[in-house]
């Protein structure tokens, strides 16, 4: 029993240490939270990956978003690329392990998704070649690792580092903040909405501080960082990555985006 008593005490007492400082460093979780909420809702992705125990909570997270965290809403579309078995061995097997990863994002994403990686150590080969494959694609990249200065957390646009040398709360915490973030999201849903597409701008940070429509007090809202911008929505119904506001225009398709028989000549269509 004293053991026991031991190991529960010296594993909450590392717990306890790492929930102050890891307090300030989740602040950013509320940002990134409006930023991946109008991703999802103008028609963007979120991709997700990790090893091991990382693995299992980048696939809670997806389902979060593909089903709801408390409150029924519409679905958004997450993908957890490490539970696409056979994608994953088949590249495994043709291509090597450090792969996995790079060449779903090669074919998921598109730009203005996000990829959120999670790692403990912030070292693994097939992380970094994720985000090398992200880079190719324009999608952007986030991370939830452990201490930084990490390697992972130096080649992504930004990461969530947890200050704990143990893993098992680092995970613990990433646990947490997966949660978080699903609430902030959760919560700026509303206002993203009802924000017309020309209030998101291009600048790396922007707060709204204005009005919505209506007239109702819109909370600051931080822009994505390379995210949609003026020019999101092209005319034909469709942005850059084959989504407009809400992936079509008024009656569900652009003026060139279809054709007669419901594809258009050249254009490419809303990815599946």
């Amino acid at each position: 029993m004293n053991d026991a008593m031991s190991a529960l005490d010296g594993h909450l007492s590392g717990l306890a240490a790492a929930l102050l400082p890891y307090r300030r460093t989740a602040e950013r979780l509320a940002g990134w939270g409006t930023q991946l909420a109008w991703t999802l809702a103008t028609g963007g992705r979120l991709l997700a990956a990790g090893n091991g125990g990382s693995a299992a909570e980048a696939q809670h997270l997806t389902a979060e978003l593909v089903g709801k965290l408390r409150d029924d809403r519409e679905p958004y579309s997450a993908i957890a690329l490490h539970a696409e078995t056979s994608s994953l061995t088949a590249i495994g097997n043709d291509y090597g392990y450090d792969e996995v990863f790079a060449r779903q994002v090669r074919a998921h994403g598109r730009e203005n998704d996000i990829l959120l990686l999670m790692s403990t150590s912030g070292t693994s080969t097939n992380l970094l070649r994720a985000v090398e494959a992200a880079r190719e694609v324009g999608v952007r990249c986030w991370a939830f690792t452990g201490p930084a200065p990490n390697p992972l957390a130096e080649v992504c646009d930004d990461t969530l580092a947890v200050p704990s040398p143990d893993s098992q709360v680092v995970q613990e915490l990433h646990l947490v903040s997966l949660h978080l973030l699903c609430e902030y999201v959760d919560e700026a849903l509303p206002l993203v909405r009802q924000l017309p597409p020309t209030a998101a701008p291009r600048q790396r940070t922007v707060e709204f501080t204005g009005r919505l429509p209506g007239g109702a007090a819109a909370p600051a809202l931080a822009a994505a960082g390379n995210g949609p911008g003026i020019n999101r929505h092209a005319r034909n119904g469709h942005s850059s990555n084959g989504h407009g506001a809400n992936g079509h225009t008024t009656n569900g398709h652009g003026g060139n985006g279809h054709g007669p028989n419901g594809h258009g000549s050249s254009r490419r269509g809303c990815p599946s």
